[in-house]
Formats: structure tokens, sequence, C-alpha cells
């Protein structure tokens, strides 16, 4: 399972939200690449790096800091948050993203994500899923879709879709665990490479998450917050090897 820390961006700075309210941002670094850098140093391979100033805007915004942080580390940058054209998608891309992240855009315009899939192949777009209750949420969380979890994911699933990052909202940023029955029930209904999102506190859920079969986990807060250490980090993504 990789391990997937989250750099989130407000203009320029590394910062977390809780339950992607921006009322409740806290800045942890005014310098991402030395956050970069730092996860790099602790044998970690890849970053989840989101835009919430794109997010706000309905297009890319924060695209210097990910040319930034891919042209002086070795990650391997997945990029969202407000990717809404092809022209947002090819910015990501030439920034020096490896894959993207697309949301928002899968349920308000699902011929463009379509298309991106075909375009750039599975292995470069990955499908977001973000949930409340069991329903997709959209645009920074701020609005409720009608469509399921379930049916979302295996709509994309017939599209070609391969890689899904599932958040549950009412876990993000709460320290209070991942929602692993949701997950459960997820990859017992669609065969897709799951990446975990969301409420991760503490060291003891990564093997968790493993078991279930999560491709991924995505970690934010629990890092920043000195729950999960990057030495501790380290050593999981050794003994996984």
């Amino acid at each position: 399972m990789r391990i997937i820390p989250a750099i989130d961006i407000i203009e320029g700075k590394c910062v977390r939200l809780t339950k992607g309210d921006y009322s409740t941002q806290k800045t942890y670094n005014e310098n991402p690449l030395e956050v970069a850098k730092a996860f790099e140093a602790h044998g970690i391979a890849h970053l989840h790096l989101v835009d919430l100033d794109g997010a706000k805007s309905k297009h890319i915004v924060n695209h210097k800091v990910l040319e930034n942080l891919a042209s002086k580390t070795q990650l391997k940058i997945d990029f969202g948050g407000g990717l809404k054209s092809d022209e947002d998608l090819r910015i990501a891309f030439e920034c020096g993203a490896s894959q993207i992240t697309g949301g928002s855009i899968a349920v308000k315009s699902p011929e463009t994500f379509t298309s991106w899939i075909q375009s750039y192949g599975a292995d470069k777009i990955i499908l977001g899923a973000d949930v409340k209750g069991i329903h997709i949420a959209t645009d920074g969380w701020l609005e409720t879709s009608d469509k399921t979890l379930f049916d979302f994911v295996d709509y994309y699933k017939t599209q070609g879709i391969s890689y899904v990052i599932c958040t549950d909202i009412s876990k993000d940023g709460m320290l209070e665990g991942p929602a692993f029955e949701l997950y459960q029930s997820l990859l017992e209904q669609v065969k897709v490479k799951l990446i975990a999102s969301g409420g991760i506190s503490k060291f003891e859920e990564l093997p968790q998450l493993q078991e279930l079969g999560c491709e991924g986990v995505i970690i934010g807060k629990a890092i920043y917050e000195n729950r999960i250490s990057l030495k501790a980090l380290e050593h999981f993504i050794i003994n996984s090897n």
C-alpha cells in the first residue's frame, strides 16, 4: 500500500482544513517545498497536492507550487483542486504532475472527464469521490449531488478508470479514524485501486487499510499534528517492500 502524504495549498502556503471548511484554515508551513523535502528524506515517493484556491475558483491557481515541488524533488505528485478544462489539465501535466485527480468535473461534466481518461490513460487520471453520507459532494464540498458513491465509481469503472480517491468528508481533518466500513463496501462492490483519504489518526490504522485491500492511503493532519511520525512511515514503507 502506497503512503501518500497530502499538502493542501492556499495562497502558496501549506494548510489544513477541517471537513473542507475554509473558515477552519490552519497554516502549518509557508514553504511547501520544505515539507515535500522532509517527506522525501523519509523514503516517501508520492505526494497528494491539492490546490484549495483552485477548488474555490474552479480553475487551476497554484500551478507554480506544483512546478516548484515537481522540479526540486523526485516525488510523484498527484494534483487536484479546480481542474475543470483541458487547459487546466495541460498546465498541470506541463508543471510536472504525474497524475491528476478530478472530482467535481466528473460529476458535472462527465463527457469532459471521460475524454481525459481516453486522452491520457487510466494511469494518469484519478477519480476523486468525495462523499457526504453516501452521496458525492462537489465544488470544494460546498454542494452535494444526487449521485451515490457506488453508482458513481461503478459508472467510471466502465469508462476505464482504475484509481479512485475516496474521502468521507465527515471524517476529514477530524483525526477520528478513516471510513473502514465504507471502503470495505466499495471494494466488495467495485474492483478499483482504492486510495483511502480522510480521518487517518494513528499509525495502527495503516495496516488495517492495507488488509482491506486499499492501494494507497492519503495522510494529512495526522502528520502535521505529530500523531504519525515520518520515521514510522519510513519503517512502514521499508517493511512493505
